[in-house]
């Protein structure tokens, strides 16, 4: 249930991601770099659903929550520099923030039905 509820999350926040990327002028690094890793959360996300084990599930889903702390610090990055600082970024920070600790709950489950075994 988990999982297909931050697939889902993670596919919203990508999109999101992706209209904040188009709505920017200039900064094409910058930009780049926010979609790169705005959107690999998701696609890492998918990817565990096709894990060829429980230790690889796992690294999968640390992929995805390193991918959402680097999007963490584009965005803030937007906002700090005035890039965009508008209600979009808090938006999609605590879009980021709600899949972080989605992510860190799964790992942590996963890990415990690991040692349990």
């Amino acid at each position: 249930m988990a999982e297909s509820k931050l697939a889902a999350l993670s596919m919203d926040f990508a999109v999101k991601v992706l209209r904040l990327c188009d709505s920017i002028k200039g900064h094409y690094s910058l930009v780049n770099q926010l979609e790169r890793s705005g959107t690999s959360i998701g696609a890492n996300i998918r990817e565990a659903n096709y894990a060829h084990s429980r230790p690889d599930f796992i690294a999968k889903f640390q992929i995805a929550l390193k991918e959402c702390y680097e999007t963490e610090y584009w965005l803030e990055l937007l906002e700090r520099a005035e890039i965009r600082k508008d209600e979009t970024i808090s938006a999609l920070l605590h879009d980021c923030g709600s899949i972080r600790r989605l992510l860190i709950s799964s790992i942590y489950t996963a890990k415990q039905n690991t040692e349990t075994k």
